[in-house]
């Protein structure tokens, strides 16, 4: 099949890769926005938790 053919035919596509590429760079800059402004200690605490024994959700294998 040849896409090009069908993407061709359809009005204002070339809007639509503009406003994927937006939607991916928004979330990737609201996702860093968000790392950056977390408190240090629930970076501590996420940090530990492979090490925590007492995690109930922690197997004992």
């Amino acid at each position: 099949m040849n896409f090009m053919h069908y993407l061709s035919d359809i009005d204002g596509v070339t809007i639509y890769p503009i406003i994927s590429l937006f939607i991916f760079f928004a979330f990737f800059i609201g996702l860093f926005y968000w790392v950056f402004k977390m408190d240090k200690s629930s970076i501590d605490e996420i940090r530990n938790i492979p090490l925590d024994n007492n995690n109930p959700n922690h197997l004992n294998q």
